[in-house]
């Protein structure tokens, strides 16, 4: 419960800090045709999820513009895998001696699982008077659950440990240039895994900038200095 009031509040303290001018903007400023290529990122994280220990997370994610004024869209993928803990092994097996004509006796030994997932992501972003982007959004994703181990590989647990289900996500960063077409960006990020496992995490990651916005798409990130962000 610690884990996951901590990530929640991690996203909602950089929420706070959304600046209260932002302007009104009308629907007509919003269109998919706005949006277009403008660079790709790689990352590393780290997650403290429920059922299975803390483990690395790695992905990579897609830039695709502005929506419309300070409303950017992120696909992203990412991929992590880890070992249950050893209180979801003893779950498990007393769930299984429930069962009729299955017995399990003595230590399960190690059972992994892991996760890759497809994401997307809507972000509200505006630019601070340091030219430092910063961002609160959220997401969804569908998730490719996959487990086994020793004890269970080839056998119906193995199955019950695969799943393909959808997920939700609440996150905040900031992003910082390093030159015309580098930036580095941190971020918090809250996972929800429907009806299996959530997690919060924080991950950075280099991004390398290929486009320019479409004229019409000026947001909030957009206007400050007059640089391509």
């Amino acid at each position: 419960m610690t884990r996951r009031v901590g990530g929640l509040a991690m996203v909602l303290s950089l929420a706070l800090l959304v600046p209260g001018a932002a302007r009104a903007q009308g629907l007509a400023d919003y269109d998919y045709e706005n949006l277009s290529f403008r660079g790709i990122g790689i990352d590393w994280g780290y997650i403290w999820p429920t059922k299975v220990h803390n483990a690395q997370a790695f992905g990579a994610r897609v830039d695709l513009g502005y929506l419309g004024p300070g409303i950017r869209i992120v696909p992203s993928v990412q991929y992590w895998r880890s070992d249950f803990l050893d209180s979801e092994l003893n779950t498990l097996a007393a769930q299984l001696n429930r069962q009729p004509f299955v017995s399990v006796a003595g230590p399960l030994g190690p059972v992994h699982w892991s996760d890759f997932s497809l994401n997307l992501d809507g972000q509200f972003v505006w630019s601070t008077p340091l030219h430092v982007l910063t961002y609160v959004g959220a997401g969804a994703g569908l998730h490719v659950l996959r487990g086994g181990g020793p004890a269970f590989d080839g056998t119906f647990v193995e199955d019950l440990l695969n799943s393909v289900t959808a997920g939700v996500d609440a996150m905040g960063g900031l992003e910082f240039r390093l030159g015309p077409r580098l930036r580095v960006y941190g971020e918090a990020r809250y996972t929800v895994v429907i009806n299996d496992v959530r997690y919060p995490w924080a991950r950075v990651g280099l991004a390398v900038m290929l486009g320019r916005p479409k004229p019409n798409v000026v947001g909030l990130a957009d206007t400050s200095a007059g640089r391509d962000r």
